[in-house]
């Protein structure tokens, strides 16, 4: 008891910046634009960029362009070479493997020391601050906190550098205070096959006081029903009886949220559930409110951001906005300049402003479309490069198609089921067709791959043919068809494929492959 009394008051310190970010916004990231801009001066990135004649943030904007990853890479690439100051001052020695791009199978970000304890390892401990000031009498440090990490280990590459996934970056250097009630072992937590992983994880957590658990919420599915059977128990609250916090991100978490809520049973103290928004790149927001379904920005992690909306996402040069220019119900692309020695990095993610002072967000799409039910992070060129090597190996022609999850439940993992409308049927039959599919998607996305080995959160997809005219009577059906318009390749919910599925009473039957 007196350890977590110390823990509760070490950890609540934190609750006076977290104030601050809520009451002085503006103020926190204009000071944090001008530290970015003193830092990146002496790179070689701020060098070729005149940041020593830069003088306000409109100038900063007319010499920097927002880029990609993709054009970002040759800065990067030098970086793991082991060049010091390309991007941030000093050696930048871990890079945090991604998702790929429509280049790459895997894209490799840098994470400074800067950003390692100014960014990342801020948003885990303000989240049990803001959860320790919401329930005073929470005992979480008294027990172990299962950190669930991701499936890749870290490899040297020869020039003193490291790359893998960021957890596991974290992991190898995580605070003594972390390390200290973090399960299961070092070890098991850096296993790369991930079939052996979830064994271990389950073997070394059962008979351990779990009272947090931090993960996404696919990946920890899969650990808690092995829990479970190698228990015989019904619920994870008899096998855990003092869990109180589940910590998740990643993907979203309500199709996950009524599995949880049987998973986890009875438990002596209420069982909360916080979401948290980070990523390879940074960590830009967390839940702060129990009640809450929208997350804190969080200001003073070393990010300053920039807000493109939507309108001008394809404009040549688009207008970003400050935190200042924020509408409420708005969404808007974001831009990240951080202290990792992202400058102007387009991140991808599509967000809608909830409140402003203090400004909360929702994170709701992307600025491509994708499929990221289970964090495989599945994007649209991948999806047309898949469909496209798998009809020309199953000879078919395919007119039309789209993708959406099918939740994983206690009783069997996830899966994405494919609606396809073939002006030419696969000479294979389907089942080949789906073969081929699923082998490209894991050839170009590691993600993807990670996610299938041994179909531990993703088992074979589902491919479903479907009469011609479908997809026609879909776009008729929303006053759509015609023009541009065209059904969504990829999408999070099964909403539209639902859809299409009930139009097959008008136009046929579906042909199943598995």
């Amino acid at each position: 008891m007196a350890l977590n009394a110390a823990f509760r008051w070490f950890i609540r310190k934190r609750m006076m910046n977290i104030e601050q970010v809520r009451s002085r916004p503006v103020e926190l990231q204009r000071h944090l634009f001008n530290r970015l801009l003193f830092e990146g001066r002496g790179t070689e990135f701020g060098v070729k960029h005149g940041f020593n004649s830069v003088r306000s943030l409109r100038e900063f904007q007319k010499q920097v362009p927002i880029r990609t990853y993709d054009q970002f890479k040759p800065f990067i690439e030098r970086a793991q070479e082991g060049k010091r100051s390309v991007l941030w001052p000093g050696e930048t020695r871990w890079f945090a493997k991604s998702s790929g791009t429509s280049s790459d199978r895997s894209k490799f970000l840098p994470v400074t020391e800067a950003s390692l304890h100014g960014c990342h390892f801020k948003g885990g401990k303000d989240l049990l601050a803001l959860y320790c000031e919401q329930r005073p009498h929470a005992e979480l440090y008294d027990g172990r906190h299962l950190i669930l990490g991701g499936a890749s280990a870290l490899h040297e590459n020869g020039l003193g550098g490291f790359s893998g996934d960021l957890s596991a970056i974290i992991v190898r250097n995580l605070p003594f205070w972390v390390e200290a009630r973090r399960t299961p072992s070092r070890e098991i937590a850096l296993m790369e096959n991930w079939e052996k992983k979830v064994d271990a994880l389950a073997h070394g957590t059962l008979h351990e006081d779990v009272r947090i658990l931090a993960g996404v919420p696919s990946w920890m599915l899969v650990v808690a029903k092995r829990v479970l059977e190698l228990s015989q128990a019904k619920s994870l609250g008899e096998v855990w009886p003092n869990l109180q916090l589940y910590m998740h991100g990643g993907v979203s978490f309500e199709p996950y949220r009524s599995e949880f809520d049987a998973l986890v049973g009875g438990t002596r103290l209420s069982f909360d559930c916080l979401e948290t928004y980070n990523a390879s790149e940074g960590f830009f927001g967390l839940q702060d409110r129990l009640d809450g379904d929208d997350l804190l920005m969080m200001l003073d992690y070393g990010i300053y951001f920039e807000f493109l909306p939507m309108s001008e996402w394809d404009v040549e040069n688009p207008q970003a906005l400050e935190l200042r220019e924020l509408e409420v119900g708005k969404e808007y692309a974001l831009v990240i300049t951080t202290n990792a020695g992202l400058w102007r990095y387009a991140l991808g993610d599509v967000v809608r402003i909830t409140h402003v002072h203090p400004f909360r967000m929702q994170v709701v799409g992307r600025t491509a479309s994708y499929l990221n039910a289970f964090g495989e992070e599945v994007m649209v060129d991948q999806a047309e490069r898949a469909i496209a090597e798998a009809s020309t190996l199953a000879d078919a022609h395919v007119r039309d198609y789209t993708a959406a999850p099918v939740f994983m439940n206690l009783e069997e993992t996830g899966a994405h089921e494919w609606c396809i409308e073939f002006s030419k049927p696969p000479a294979g039959g389907m089942a080949l067709f789906m073969e081929c599919l699923d082998a490209s998607l894991r050839r170009q996305n590691s993600d993807y791959d990670a996610k299938r080995t041994a179909e531990l959160a993703l088992r074979f997809p589902i491919g479903c043919a479907v009469a011609a005219g479908t997809f026609d009577g879909w776009l008729q059906s929303k006053g759509k068809l015609g023009g541009q318009h065209k059904v969504p390749r990829l999408a999070n919910d099964r909403s539209i494929v639902e859809a299409l599925m009930d139009m097959q009473i008008k136009f046929g039957k579906t042909q199943l492959a598995q």
